[in-house]
């Protein structure tokens, strides 16, 4: 079923409060923020490569994974945060699927990345109290509509995934299974 990107970029924008208000927030911090982005995709890497678990995902890639991920932070303070953006982070859900990542390491990363986006706020904008937490609602809602927006990619991919061994283990047809859940679905 195809996803409706406007309308998945509207439910992650409620839920984690990404408002006009607070996109505009991370336009004006991204000049100060953005050049210790880099130091920071390096710290990440550096800490999943001690944990053994993640470890395996990442062997031969990290190098270009950091690439992917410097260009994933720097959007976080240039925007924009629609369709589009949504469309994207979708797919790096998806792609979590395909490598079989678990679904815990997304937000075990965002996770990660929070702490070290606080710690480079509150060392920039940690004078001013009321600012700097502003700052920290603001990365905290881009943060969690992105990991809102893999989720139920990962979700959809997941399901899908387990729709397809079922079909072929049963030997059920796409068109019988369509049929039977279509004759269930309001009971």
């Amino acid at each position: 079923m195809p996803c409706d990107f406007y309308q998945l970029t509207q439910y992650a924008k409620s839920f984690s409060e990404l408002t006009p208000e607070r996109e505009a927030l991370l336009f004006e911090v991204g000049r100060q923020i953005k050049p210790k982005l880099a130091s920071i995709t390096e710290d990440f890497y550096q800490h999943l490569l001690t944990i053994p678990e993640a470890s395996t995902f990442l062997e031969g890639r990290v190098e270009s994974l950091k690439k992917t991920h410097a260009r994933w932070m720097e959007g976080l303070f240039t925007g924009p945060f629609d369709a589009s953006y949504t469309e994207h982070m979708y797919n790096v859900g998806d792609v979590h699927v395909k490598v079989k990542l678990p679904v815990e390491f997304m937000a075990g990363g965002i996770t990660l990345i929070n702490h070290r986006l606080i710690s480079v706020a509150v060392e920039i904008y940690g004078h001013d109290q009321e600012y700097c937490a502003q700052v920290l609602a603001a990365i905290n809602a881009v943060t969690g509509m992105s990991l809102l927006v893999m989720q139920q990619s990962y979700q959809a991919a997941s399901l899908a995934e387990e729709l397809e061994k079922f079909l072929k283990i049963s030997g059920m047809s796409r068109v019988l299974f369509t049929n039977l859940a279509n004759a269930y679905k309001d009971k």
